[in-house]
């Protein structure tokens, strides 16, 4: 199909009917397609053995437990052999430098779901600043977005039996003192807006029912949602409000000690950020006289007075972008990619406004640094994770201004010998230059698998996974990521190019990687498989119906297909200002082009596809795979199909089933694409 063949489709959907996610009719369908996929992969020899491989990685109790520090303690939740759903923990700094600390339990779920008969799953928690004696602890049910809230009270390690508890619901919810959260969850009928997210925030104090909680602000029906903050940190304590029209544009409030917002006057589309004394501002489109990408820095009080003048901390040139900042109490941290390479250094406002800037870190080559965790409260200390595809991450630990030191070391999973990590550029339709990695033996004479995302301007940076070297490299295989237009790995310009009808520049792009690995001789299309997730099952859905040559075998996972009714599955509508409005004819257009359920043909040849899913993600609605599945089906191709019960939109919510929906897509992958196994 060439790439500007369009294709409305039918207005009528004959299996809409799978989009009752726990119809009865519905839940025997996935019944026999789970039965099916099994039949297939999970008696192919090795299959037992690959699942026992990838769950040892996923269970190794020597992987690296990273932290994040509150006051004297670092927190932890984990999850081993030993803990199938996870234990929440911490321990001090002197323990977590020990090579087995002693941890400090303060919630095990798996004894509170079975005390209560419910799949909770850990989503998170915010804890009570300064003293960190009371959290609310975000609970969901198998791996849901929408969560239950309790307060939790870590000196008893028991819940508040009277204190803040929200029922389910996608709930957003901070402290502001005490006895004060601001809140914003499902409080009935109009409250939650058409993307199923907070419309309305309220003040909530302690003994009041949630229903007579204070309103603090309100949004319409149609914006992705609403937010609303507290500020403790000592002598800058503010309250904040936020409208998000969508993912790139929202307007940020400060409320006077009268409750009235004040806009912080920045463009919708620029990320904003306030810490102690300083603004920080990420232009995403050119802004007074600075560049889209750039990060500025203002002083906040002058700003809010009307002072203009930025100091420019980074400005983005055509192979740098911006990653992310992170502050410390005093410097702050900046994390820049040139060509998906990762720089990190340290900026430090001086007395007279002034600003230092100096190096962090070296970073070796084809690797990537994260800044895992800092301490903005009481200190300058940072948590700094370095890995690579081939190189197993190490963490350490530094203040700014002094030496750094190696507190964790992550295991080697599999044997590297003979394998190196190469990057390449692949020239797309327009000309445009697209870095990927491939990693593997330098004379690949296994099978290749790709991946790539392209989209929300998410990068994919080096990573090392245990999981992909034990199922893939260390059996042959060569395993490539593509850095393709839609993601962040060169700002906002290769983000922007790829949003709504631009979005056919992302599908060109992994197209002109995948022909470029031929070029090369790394692969034949008969060898080369490609997989994706979310977005990424998108842009997999894309190159089935678009570039079925191209490939021997696709795999898609909890992915988004069906580009005319997303907008009104589960939390699809928040989505519109990535792709489209298909209730907008200008947009349906495209949308209608690009829609991959939309595009399949019964007369086309199309690679062996398998569709992963879970009944339980409420974020991406398992019909985009159970319809996809089922046309394809229909239409005689060969399709394979799994719906795990729970694990929401990660697609599994303990190491069991995760290790199980790994070793169904590296399975069927293998047998594929291996030409010993036809």
């Amino acid at each position: 199909m060439a790439d500007d063949d369009p294709y409305a489709g039918r207005e009528d959907d004959p299996y809409e009917w799978l989009e009752d996610v726990t119809g009865e009719d519905a839940l025997a369908w996935v019944r026999e397609r789970n039965a099916e996929t099994a039949a297939r992969l999970t008696g192919v020899p090795g299959f037992p053995g690959l699942t026992a491989r990838l769950r040892e990685v996923m269970d190794d109790t020597s992987r690296i437990p990273y932290a994040g520090r509150r006051g004297p303690h670092l927190y932890n939740f984990w999850q081993d052999a030993d803990s199938v759903r996870g234990r929440w923990r911490r321990t001090t700094l002197k323990e977590y430098r020990e090579e087995r600390p002693a941890w400090e339990v303060l919630l095990d779920l798996d004894a509170l779901a079975e005390a209560e008969g419910e799949p909770w799953v850990w989503d998170g928690c915010l804890l009570l600043r300064p003293d960190f004696r009371r959290a609310l602890v975000k609970l969901s049910r198998d791996g849901a977005d929408a969560v239950v809230v309790r307060e939790f009270d870590l000196d008893t390690k028991a819940f508040v039996d009277d204190g803040f508890h929200v029922p389910e619901a996608k709930t957003q919810i901070g402290w502001i003192d005490r006895d004060h959260v601001f809140v914003g969850t499902d409080f009935g009928p109009g409250s939650m807006t058409t993307s199923g997210y907070p419309r309305t925030f309220r003040r909530w104090r302690r003994g009041v029912p949630l229903a007579d909680a204070e309103p603090v602000y309100e949004v319409s029906e149609r914006d992705l949602c609403a937010a609303a903050w507290h500020d403790p940190t000592e002598g800058f304590e503010r309250d904040f409000v936020a409208r998000y029209a969508d993912f790139w544009h929202h307007e940020m409030f400060l409320l006077t000690d009268h409750g009235v917002p004040v806009k912080i006057d920045v463009p919708d589309d620029a990320g904003k950020d306030v810490h102690r004394a300083w603004l920080l501002v990420t232009p995403e489109s050119p802004w007074l006289e600075y560049p889209a990408g750039s990060l500025l820095a203002f002083p906040f009080d002058s700003f809010m007075a009307g002072d203009r003048t930025a100091t420019v901390l980074f400005t983005p040139d055509a192979h740098t972008s911006l990653v992310g900042h992170t502050w410390t109490r005093n410097h702050l941290i900046v994390e820049t990619l040139t060509d998906v390479a990762t720089r990190v250094r340290v900026c430090t406002p001086g007395p007279d406004g002034d600003w230092s800037h100096e190096p962090l870190t070296d970073v070796p080559p084809l690797t990537a640094v994260t800044i895992t965790d800092t301490d903005p409260d009481t200190g300058d200390e940072y948590f700094l994770d370095v890995a690579g595809h081939l190189r197993p991450s190490t963490l350490y630990r530094g203040e700014i201004g002094r030496d750094r030191e190696e507190v964790k070391r992550a295991p080697a999973w599999f044997d590297t010998a003979g394998m190196t990590v190469r990057q390449h550029f692949a020239t797309s339709r327009d000309g445009t230059r697209v870095p990927y990695f491939v990693v593997g033996p330098d004379a690949p004479e296994g099978p290749t698998l790709l991946t790539g995302y392209g989209g929300f301007q998410t990068s994919l940076t080096p990573y090392y996974s245990g999981v992909t070297g034990r199922a893939w490299l260390a059996q042959g295989g060569t395993y490539v990521v593509a850095n393709i237009r839609g993601g962040g790995e060169y700002g906002p310009r290769w983000h922007r190019s790829a949003l709504k009808a631009g979005r056919e520049r992302s599908f060109q792009d992994f197209a002109a990687v995948a022909r470029d690995l031929v070029d090369r001789g790394i692969t034949v299309p008969s060898r080369l498989g490609v997989t994706g997730g979310s977005n990424g099952g998108l842009l997999m859905g894309a190159m089935l119906t678009r570039y079925p040559h191209l490939f021997g075998a696709v795999v898609a996972q909890v992915p988004i297909l069906d580009l005319l009714r997303f907008h009104r599955l589960l939390a699809g509508a928040s989505w519109i200002a990535e792709y489209g409005d298909p209730d907008d004819p200008e947009d349906r257009a495209h949308l209608a082009r690009l829609s991959p359920y939309h595009n399949l043909r019964a007369d086309h040849l199309y690679p062996p596809v398998l569709l992963l899913t879970s009944t339980r993600d409420d974020r991406v609605h398992p019909a985009h795979a159970r319809k996809t599945a089922a046309r394809l089906r229909d239409m005689g191709h060969r399709v394979l199909f799994h719906e795990s019960p729970g694990g929401g939109h990660s697609g599994a919510s303990d190491h069991e089933q995760a290790a199980f929906n790994e070793a169904l897509m590296y399975t069927f992958l293998w047998q594929e694409l291996a030409a010993d196994s036809h």
